[in-house]
């Protein structure tokens, strides 16, 4: 890690870009005190204490602005560094003339994307779970990813995940001892003590990774696909859930011939829905890849929202029916065009609905059939309320701790589980290969490690010395 005194003076707009009421110029690094006393004049502010000050050009002495400014001497500041802020009138022209005065001085450049929080994580100020969770933080869109986003950014995931780490450092500390140290007045059977609590913690982690990925899908969204054959009403209804055109919708089968994706806040959670081209067989090769694509998409949703044509009842399309699971809600469209329908035209699992879709299938392959008319918004909200239902079944926060909220927390842990069951799976009376032993629990420590960005080996050697006063 390099030393605090030898990185460059970054500087940049730390507020969104465009014109605002306020807007907050961040300096971080060794000279961020002589820049603010460059541009602000005389001595630097009480820590962490806004002060008004009239701001002005180092070689020019044009004024600037009138703003407040703070100041954060190190090591405790967001970056670890001395930082200082500019609170500025956030119109675009201010905001550049301080830019280009902080240019003018010495020893400073402009921050390269995520320099500050790049910074927080190399002086020890945030773990990399904590840097995650402060950029879903900056992203969410929705109160559910806000609150999942806070909590990970304040330290909660990283601390679960350091405290497993903790377990296993001291396992390997205790481990080894036995190994090294055989010698030494040290705890009976300090290798059965290992194995059980390497049994725990793998049980804990397993319990962890069976959230059914809810903390994913609220930090990504659960993914929607509606599909069904042309002209079934599938844009329509896309348009309808977004609340405005964002599909093309025409008379013209195929018309869709993409994927078009939507992201939606659905009962306060992230939803992506994907519009997918209609199924049917097609000598067009571009609607061929649409309707390669529509069942690619379909494959790796969370749920798929199958819509068939009122109009075409009693048929129903064969490959959209092929591809009804547990996961599939059942809508059929166009119910203001089906009220006469006569029950006998029916599928022969259908028995006649009342109101809103009479004359449609209560359900079909066992799936209940929500009827709906696109065009007049009747079943629309019976609809909503089941897919709200669905959405916050797979993305509930759950109370017993914070869940993996990326691919890569999941892979690491996975390592984690395989390496403490090879550790296991080498248990022998005799403790034969024990060397292989430790290496499994220092890769499983690894492993952890570098979920939060943590990889250290001197804890170790720590741990050894402390519990066990070798050598005194």
């Amino acid at each position: 890690m390099p030393h605090l005194g030898t990185l460059e003076t970054i500087y940049a707009l730390a507020s969104g870009a465009g014109r605002a009421g306020v807007a907050v110029i961040r300096v971080s690094g060794s000279e961020a005190g002589a820049a603010l006393q460059a541009l602000a004049g005389g001595e630097l502010p009480v820590r962490r204490q806004a002060v008004l000050k009239r701001l002005r050009h180092p070689e020019s002495e044009e004024t600037l602005d009138d703003a407040l400014v703070l100041w954060f001497p190190g090591p405790e500041s967001f970056t670890g560094e001395d930082v200082a802020e500019l609170h500025v009138h956030g119109g675009r022209a201010v905001v550049d003339g301080v830019l280009a005065a902080l240019a003018a001085l010495k020893g400073l450049r402009l921050a390269e994307p995520g320099e500050f929080t790049r910074r927080a994580f190399e002086n020890a100020k945030l773990d990399l779970t904590q840097v995650e969770g402060l950029a879903d933080l900056i992203e969410a869109e929705t109160e559910a990813q806000r609150k999942q986003a806070l909590r990970q950014s304040e330290g909660e995931l990283g601390r679960l995940y350091d405290g497993w780490r903790d377990r296993l450092v001291r396992a390997l500390a205790h481990f080894e001892a036995e190994l090294d140290f055989s010698d030494e007045e040290l705890p009976e059977d300090l290798h059965t003590q290992v194995a059980n609590g390497v049994r725990g913690l793998i049980a804990e982690i397993h319990a962890h990774l069976r959230d059914g990925r809810q903390g994913e899908r609220l930090r990504d969204g659960v993914r929607l696909a509606i599909i069904g054959p042309p002209n079934a009403g599938k844009s329509s209804l896309m348009n309808a859930l977004a609340q405005r055109d964002a599909a093309i919708v025409s008379d013209i089968a195929g018309t869709t011939r993409d994927v078009v994706e939507v992201h939606l806040n659905l009962a306060g959670y992230p939803l992506l829905v994907a519009d997918t081209a209609g199924l049917r067989e097609t000598g067009d090769t571009i609607e061929q890849e649409g309707v390669r694509r529509a069942k690619s998409w379909a494959e790796g949703a969370d749920i798929k929202l199958a819509v068939f044509d009122g109009e075409a009842l009693p048929e129903l399309d064969p490959t959209t029916r092929g591809m009804l699971e547990n996961d599939t809600l059942v809508a059929i469209n166009k119910s203001d065009a089906s009220t006469q329908r006569e029950t006998s035209d029916l599928p022969p699992e259908g028995t006649e609905a009342k109101g809103v879709g009479a004359g449609f299938p209560k359900s079909i392959d066992g799936h209940p059939v929500w009827p709906l008319s696109v065009k007049t918004g009747a079943g629309l909200d019976v609809l909503l309320a089941r897919l709200a239902e669905m959405v916050t079944e797979r993305c509930r926060m759950s109370s017993d701790g914070p869940a993996p909220t990326r691919a890569r927390h999941r892979e690491a842990l996975q390592r984690t589980v395989e390496a403490l069951g090879r550790f296991l799976a080498r248990q022998n009376p005799q403790h034969l290969g024990a060397e292989l032993e430790a290496e499994d629990l220092r890769l499983a420590v690894r492993e952890l490690g570098r979920i939060t960005g943590r990889v250290d080996v001197e804890d170790l050697l720590d741990v050894i010395f402390h519990d066990f006063c070798i050598g005194k």
